[in-house]
C-alpha cells in the first residue's frame, strides 16, 4: 500500500510520539499472523499499558535515527511489530514473554529502555523484575520498618503497664 508524504509524515509523527511517551520499546517479528492472536496480544499488553502495533520499517528507522536510537542495519529486514510500553516496562515485558510461551507467531528481536538497546535475554531478564507496584510496596515497608519497631519498643513499657493495672483490677474485683 502506497503512502502519501503528508500520511508518511503522519505515520512519523505518530511513532515520534508513542517512543517519546514510552518507558520501553521491545520489537517482535512475527509471521503466520492471525487477527485473533493479535486482538489477544493487545488486550494482553493493555492490561499493563502496553500497546502493540505494526510499523513500517523504514517510517519506524527514521524515527529511531532521529531520537538517537542505535540497531542493526540488518535488523530491520522481515515483518515486524513494536511493543510500547508507557508505564511499567518490566511488567509489559513480562506479558511479553507470557504471550510467547508455546507461540511461534511472534518471535522476540530486542527491545529499548531509555534509548539503551537490550538483547532478548536483557528483556526476557527484565521481565523477570518485579512490577513497579510490587517494588513500591517493597520499598515502603523497607522504610518503614525501622520506624513501625521503634514505635512498638516505645510503647512497650505503657502496654506492659497497663496490662498490670488491668489484671491488678481483675484480682481487685474477683476478692470482693
Amino acid at each position: 500500500m502506497a503512502f502519501t508524504k503528508q500520511e508518511k509524515e503522519q505515520i512519523v509523527a505518530q511513532y515520534s510520539e508513542w517512543i517519546d511517551k514510552s518507558k520501553g520499546v521491545f520489537v517482535l517479528e512475527y509471521s503466520k499472523m492471525r487477527m485473533p492472536t493479535v486482538n489477544e496480544a493487545r488486550a494482553k499488553l493493555r492490561e499493563n499499558d502496553g500497546t502493540l502495533h505494526v510499523v513500517k520499517n523504514r517510517l519506524f528507522k527514521r524515527v529511531l535515527d532521529e531520537k538517537g536510537y542505535s540497531y542493526d542495519e540488518n535488523f530491520w529486514e522481515g515483518n515486524n511489530v513494536v511493543v510500547f510500553a508507557f508505564e511499567d516496562a518490566p511488567s509489559v515485558a513480562k506479558a511479553l514473554t507470557e504471550l510467547l510461551k508455546g507461540r511461534d507467531t511472534f518471535k522476540l528481536r530486542s527491545g529499548y529502555l531509555d534509548k539503551a538497546n537490550l538483547s532478548v535475554q536483557q528483556v526476557k531478564a527484565l521481565a523477570d523484575l518485579p512490577t513497579l507496584p510490587v517494588m513500591r510496596a517493597t520499598l515502603l515497608g523497607t522504610l518503614l520498618a525501622p520506624a513501625s519497631k521503634l514505635v512498638r519498643t516505645l510503647a512497650e513499657p505503657a502496654r506492659g503497664l497497663a496490662a498490670v493495672i488491668k489484671a491488678s483490677s481483675e484480682k481487685q474485683g474477683a476478692a470482693a
